[in-house]
């Protein structure tokens, strides 16, 4: 017996070896093995296929979204302004905090989905040039 316990006197194939051994006529049984294993893998995908498909019509009925893979979209809700221009709004004649202005900002209708969006109105304050800041953590509109 040898060390891999082959009892069956069969000689096991070299690896690396591949169908270069193969004559002319087995390979083209190969072929045409691989070519009709293909086209079930493709009417198999498509049933599956079938199915993603109704699911996701299905998910979509209780009001959520899914894409190839199964994940849902997180999708970016549209504003009728840009930020600036709705925290130039909320902020006119007005002295605020970055969080009391985050909020008006969204009360105003600004919609977001952002779980940072305070840190976003603060980057918007310090960077836009259209803010002014009147004292630590307070802003204003210029």
């Amino acid at each position: 017996m040898s060390k891999r316990g082959n009892t069956s006197g069969t000689k096991a194939p070299r690896a690396g070896r591949g169908l270069g051994g193969l004559s002319v006529s087995d390979l083209r049984k190969e072929l045409a093995k691989r070519e009709r294993r293909v086209g079930a893998l493709l009417r198999k995908r498509e049933r599956i296929m079938a199915k993603v498909r109704s699911l996701d019509a299905t998910i979509a009925e209780h009001g959520g979204s899914a894409r190839a893979g199964g994940l849902a979209i997180r999708r970016r809700p549209k504003n009728d302004m840009n930020l600036v221009d709705a925290l130039a709004k909320v902020l006119d004649g007005k002295t605020m905090s970055v969080t009391e202005v985050s909020q008006a900002v969204q009360d105003f209708g600004y919609k977001t989905t952002s779980p940072s969006f305070r840190t976003i109105v603060n980057q918007t304050l310090i960077n836009s040039g259209k803010f002014k800041r009147v004292a630590r953590g307070q802003y204003t509109a210029k």
